[in-house]
């Protein structure tokens, strides 16, 4: 259960950074909706991989 909570940021910045090569591949570029929340899941991603991290280690 930890590991896996440890990773559930990369998770999030992983499906953001798929989120956006989808859109790219399909050239749905124009679309900020898929654009905003894929940048949103990332960024979530990120702040949840450093307070996840910081709290398991402290």
């Amino acid at each position: 259960m930890k590991g896996l909570l440890k990773n559930l940021g990369l998770l999030l910045i992983l499906a953001g950074v798929i989120a956006l090569i989808a859109s790219a591949i399909t050239g749905n570029v124009n679309d900020n909706a898929v654009l905003g929340g894929s940048i949103a899941t990332i960024a979530i991603g990120l702040v949840s991989y450093i307070v996840i991290n910081k709290k398991i280690a402290d």
